[in-house]
């Protein structure tokens, strides 16, 4: 009934072609970023649309957007001078600016963390007393408390990237040796891809299970509610960073006998994820198991992309979303955004719900980190001159995450355009996102309800429409 009330109110958004809509329009092109340009006035449909916003036909309901709170995205954004670090973070998460609403963050180390790290690393401490999330009070917590600042109800979720060393076969943080980095104690032997790296035995998953609840508790006592959890950050794939291989089975005794439950009595959701690989069966061993009763969402990124159409097709009721923004050469480019334009274009088509960049901030020198891994990041900050520029990433992300509100409804559409995506906000406003990756400037007609909205998009150009709703 809801559903059906709220594309009732969509499709009555425009009332007619004697009645035009102003159009709100923001675009972002190479040369400029962000530009509200002339507001727009729609016009009585004439001649063929290339595309058609459905406003009687909504699709699922977007719950955010967000990044993921690394060690490094603090540490490089708390170099610069408090004034820009705080217009930096309010930039994030203010409705006036990105209006992140979510973020990920790490359980331990991560590969953008300072370092290696667990919350606990004494051998065979089952009763976890010796559990201490001191090391966050210098990075994560601080970061998170300044996003709390600005926005108190973010959404926090967490996955573990390693557990501790000792309740690993390899006794290592990560699963082979970096070649370029000579610096792994023990070199650990390259693990096989489809084994499982956690010491498969009862005392060992109930003591993952209750280092899971004591960082909650921990967190929550710093006023952090970690809202859910991921058993483990791409499950498949061997690392030279902080890394933990696990079978699809593994993975469902764990969650099914030991963290779901303990996650269940805290009133903490379990992700399923994240899926980094593009096979469906390995969802159905977990979900198919009576692991499956503990899943809320399921997690998906990098080639896990691959899957989520099978994965949607299969558990239509289930909340999909999108864990972590592939992270490009650190060049920043424009064209590597317009490649995470497509990639967001992909995940909104296929069901998810959220949409989570990765790197919020890294050094200018985007190899300048503990496994000297070059990534994209929104930010960039000169640490030694205490100077920051937004990339091309920043204000893609931008382009959606200010104008589509948590609880708004994605839209379907048709036509012969296929480079947009549109929703409805809970306030009946429609926001229509095209871009145009061409050299030249390129015409569109977009038909909405009983009008037409005509417009020459820029050449390399990101663009959001708002339509307000009809008083």
């Amino acid at each position: 009934m809801k559903k059906l009330l709220f594309s009732v109110l969509c499709g009555s958004l425009l009332l007619s072609c004697s009645q035009p809509q102003a159009v709100k329009w923001v675009s972002t092109t190479p040369d400029s970023c962000f530009v509200e340009n002339p507001a727009i006035t729609m016009s009585g449909v004439e001649g063929t649309a290339d595309i058609t916003v459905l406003t009687d036909k909504t699709l699922q309901t977007v719950d955010g957007f967000g990044g993921c709170f690394n060690e490094l995205g603090w540490t490089t954004l708390n170099a610069l001078d408090e004034a820009d670090r705080d217009k930096i973070i309010k930039d994030l998460f203010s409705p006036e600016g990105m209006n992140f609403t979510l973020g990920r963050m790490p359980v331990g180390a991560n590969d953008f963390s300072r370092d290696w790290y667990s919350y606990n690393e004494t051998d065979k401490d089952f009763d976890m007393k010796n559990f201490s999330v001191a090391n966050d009070k210098e990075t994560l917590i601080p970061f998170i408390k300044a996003a709390q600042k600005i926005n108190p109800d973010i959404k926090i979720w967490a996955s573990p990237w390693s557990p501790p060393t000792w309740m690993k076969y390899s006794k290592h943080y990560a699963c082979k040796p970096n070649p370029n980095v000579n610096d792994l104690k023990g070199s650990p032997t390259q693990d096989l891809e489809g084994t499982n790296m956690f010491i498969q035995e009862p005392e060992y998953f109930k003591a993952y299970a209750l280092y899971f609840a004591k960082f909650i508790e921990a967190y929550k006592a710093e006023n952090i509610n970690i809202g859910m959890v991921a058993p483990q950050n791409e499950f498949n794939s061997c690392q030279i960073f902080p890394s933990c291989t696990w079978t699809a089975a593994g993975l469902s005794t764990f969650i099914g006998d030991y963290l779901g439950p303990q996650m269940k009595e805290m009133g903490v959701q379990v992700m399923l994820g994240t899926m980094e690989r593009g096979n469906h069966l390995l969802v159905d061993t977990i979900m198919q198991n009576k692991s499956g009763q503990y899943i809320s969402e399921i997690g998906f990124q990098w080639a896990g992309k691959e899957s989520i159409a099978k994965i949607h097709e299969t558990y239509p009721d289930m909340k999909l979303i999108q864990t972590e923004s592939e992270c490009g050469d650190g060049q920043n480019s424009w064209q590597y955004c317009f490649y995470i334009w497509n990639l967001m274009k992909h995940y909104f088509n296929n069901g998810i719900s959220a949409y989570m960049y990765w790197n919020i901030s890294l050094d200018k020198d985007p190899a300048n980190n503990r496994w000297k891994w070059p990534q994209n990041s929104l930010i960039s900050v000169d640490q030694e001159n205490k100077t920051y520029k937004y990339n091309p990433e920043y204000y893609l992300m931008k382009q959606f995450s200010h104008f589509v509100k948590p609880g708004a409804k994605r839209l379907a559409t048709e036509g012969t355009y296929d480079n947009i995506l549109a929703f409805c906000n809970s306030d009946n406003s429609v926001v229509v996102i095209a871009t145009n990756e061409s050299e030249s400037p390129k015409s569109l007609k977009v038909k909405i309800k009983e009008q037409m909205l005509s417009v020459e998009m820029k050449a390399q150009s990101i663009n959001t429409f708002t339509i307000n709703a009809s008083k």
